[in-house]
């Protein structure tokens, strides 16, 4: 069992760095900002996208004249292939990164996977799922972006790419939190602006990384010495759908260490 811990490990690298959350959560964005930032700090990060293939598989059925993958592989059909894909791009990327040592930046990770099965009622895959992942390595830090299921339906009708139910994403929403796991997880209020979510991204990284290295700027953030533990307030509590309104609480930042 991976345990949590708050403290920074002297001056280790940061291996892997994921950021899951519901679809419009602005996993992508954040993502992609990070292994910048990262790469820009001295630190070589590379974005990874673990995605499930959900959304090929959306327009695949779309095309064959069935309204979504359900309708064209069945919901365990449809678990399955997801379940695969998602194993081969976290596989993928994991390795890419161990043979350049570049930091892994994973736009979607296992808790994805397990979400997803528990938003779409397959409970007896979550143990197949576990089973396959398990040998997968716990990220160092789990970014878990909270956002508004409604909030989230409305980015996701403005990007016009694709399409989800506010059923779905509220079932999502409910799993995430539903999880073993999302007592590790650094919660983030996505409901916020693009760059302030990148803020408060940066702002637990700096706890991580050596001071010469983390993504903010000297002038904004103050580099923690050696010894520093996490800020007390950095934790975010996320309400159920129906009382959505995410407030910060008192606790220690959370990162979860390698197994």
């Amino acid at each position: 069992m991976a345990k949590p811990s708050g403290t920074r490990r002297g001056r280790a690298r940061l291996r892997t760095i994921a950021l899951i959350g519901i679809d419009g959560s602005g996993k992508t964005t954040q993502a992609h900002r990070l292994a910048d930032a990262l790469t820009a700090a001295g630190r070589p990060a590379r974005y990874r996208r673990n995605a499930s293939g959900r959304r090929w598989l959306g327009r695949l059925a779309h095309r064959l004249g069935r309204p979504d993958a359900q309708r064209l592989v069945g919901r365990d059909g449809m678990l399955a292939v997801e379940s695969v894909l998602r194993w081969l791009a976290i596989a993928i990327a994991l390795l890419s990164c161990l043979l350049t040592g570049r930091t892994a930046v994973m736009d979607r990770y296992s808790a994805c996977q397990y979400a997803s099965i528990r938003a779409h009622g397959g409970h007896r895959w979550e143990r197949l799922a576990r089973a396959g992942y398990r040998f997968f390595p716990t990220p160092q830090v789990t970014f878990l972006l909270a956002v508004d299921p409604q909030e989230a339906y409305r980015r996701i009708e403005l990007r016009g790419t694709d399409h989800e139910t506010m059923t779905w994403l509220t079932a999502a929403d409910t799993a995430y939190r539903a999880l073993p796991e999302y007592p590790t997880f650094v919660l983030v209020d996505a409901s916020r602006s693009a760059e302030e979510v990148t803020e408060q991204i940066q702002a637990h990284l700096a706890t991580w990384l050596p001071p010469a290295a983390h993504p903010s700027r000297p002038s904004e953030t103050p580099a923690p010495p050696s010894d520093a533990r996490p800020p007390s307030d950095a934790t975010l509590s996320v309400p159920t759908a129906g009382e959505w309104a995410v407030r910060a609480v008192a606790g220690p930042l959370v990162a979860q260490a390698r197994p």
